[in-house]
């Protein structure tokens, strides 16, 4: 059981992209958030039970994006310290 950040590159704010992401991901059963930061990326922070199975599920969600996103990359880390309570997967604004 981990928690793990991406933080994603590209055509990703403006275009539906977190809409589309935080539906898809909890349609998958995610739990965490998606949100915009301030430099033009968009931060994806999710949790899985199982590594091997769930993570390549969790990339290529968040490589595909919205029909009106251009992803040109993304990068994820392992983390330990969370802010998120609750179940299921949320837009942060």
């Amino acid at each position: 059981m981990k928690w793990f950040r991406c933080i994603v590159f590209g055509k990703v704010q403006h275009v539906f992209y977190r809409k589309f992401v935080s539906q898809a991901m909890m349609r998958a059963g995610f739990k965490g958030y998606v949100r915009n930061l301030d430099d033009g990326t968009v931060e994806v922070l999710f949790f899985v039970y199982d590594e091997e199975e769930e993570l390549p599920i969790a990339h290529r969600i968040i490589e595909e994006g919205s029909p009106m996103s251009e992803v040109e990359g993304f990068e994820c880390e392992e983390i330990e310290e969370v802010d998120h309570h609750g179940d299921g997967f949320v837009v942060r604004y």
